[in-house]
C-alpha cells in the first residue's frame, strides 16, 4: 500500500501522542514548521492535522496552533455489527439490495478521508421481505484493493469487510433525521418519516477502511448495548 505524505505526517504525530512523547496540552509543531521538516506544501501539512483533529488527538485553536487533545471518558455503544447476521439472529430472512456501485476518484467533499479512488454503494438492507435501512458507503481502494473486484450484489458490504479486513479504530456518529424524499422512496416511507442515522468511520493503523451512513425508520431499529463495571 501506498503511504502518502499527509498520511505519513498524520501516523508520525500519531506515534508521538501514542508513546507518550507528546502528553494532553502539549503544542504540535507549528504547520510552517511541519512543511519545512517534510518539504512539503502546507495544504498537506494541514490535511493531516484535520485527520488528526477527526480523530479526536489533537485539538486545533485558531491563532494558538494545535495541541494534543485531553481524553475524553467515553463508553461504547456500538460495536460494528453485520446487519445480516443481527437479522437472521432474530429469525427473519434478510436480504442485501444492490442500488449503484462505482469506482471513481476521492472528492474533496467525501467524507472518507483516503488517498486515490473509492468505491461508492448505496442499497438497502431487508428484513423479513421488507426494507430495513439504507446504506450509503465508500471503501478506499488504497486500503482494501481486493474490494474491487467485489460487485456487492451478491453480499452486503459490511458483511464482506468484516470477513476480508482487519480494523483497529472506528468512530461513530448517530442522529435522529427525517427521511429524505430519495431514501424515503427506497424504504417505502413517508418522507420526513423520523429515522435513525448511524454513520462509520473504521481505520487499521492509521489509514481509512470505510465510511458507512445507516439510515433506518424509527420503529426499526434499537441500539443496545451490554457492558459490565470496569475495574478501577
Amino acid at each position: 500500500m501506498v503511504v502518502t505524505l499527509d498520511q505519513r505526517i498524520r501516523s508520525d504525530i500519531e506515534d508521538r501522542i501514542r508513546s507518550g512523547e507528546l502528553k494532553p496540552g502539549d503544542r504540535i509543531p507549528f504547520e510552517h514548521e511541519l512543511v519545512a521538516d517534510y518539504g512539503c506544501a502546507r495544504a498537506t501539512v494541514s490535511k493531516a492535522l484535520t485527520a488528526l483533529s477527526r480523530a479526536g488527538l489533537i485539538e486545533r485553536r485558531r491563532r494558538a496552533g494545535s495541541f494534543v487533545a485531553h481524553p475524553h471518558i467515553q463508553s461504547p455503544v456500538l460495536d460494528v455489527p453485520d446487519i445480516g447476521q443481527v437479522i437472521a439472529a432474530r429469525g427473519d430472512a434478510y436480504r442485501f439490495a444492490l442500488a449503484g456501485r462505482r469506482v471513481r476518484k476521492r472528492q474533496a467533499a467525501d467524507p472518507l478521508d483516503s488517498a486515490g479512488e473509492v468505491i461508492a454503494l448505496e442499497g438497502v438492507h431487508h428484513a423479513a421481505g421488507e426494507p430495513f435501512g439504507h446504506e450509503s458507503r465508500l471503501i478506499a481502494l488504497a486500503a482494501v484493493p481486493d474490494a474491487r473486484d467485489v460487485d456487492f450484489s451478491a453480499i452486503a458490504p459490511g458483511s464482506w469487510l468484516l470477513d476480508h479486513v482487519a480494523w483497529s479504530d472506528a468512530r461513530h456518529r448517530i442522529a435522529a433525521v427525517p427521511a429524505e424524499p430519495h431514501i424515503a422512496e427506497l424504504l417505502g416511507i413517508a418522507p420526513g418519516t423520523a429515522c435513525l442515522q448511524l454513520e462509520r468511520w473504521t481505520w487499521r493503523m492509521g489509514a481509512a477502511i470505510t465510511w458507512v451512513r445507516q439510515t433506518f425508520p424509527g420503529d426499526r431499529y434499537d441500539l443496545v448495548a451490554e457492558f459490565t463495571p470496569q475495574s478501577r
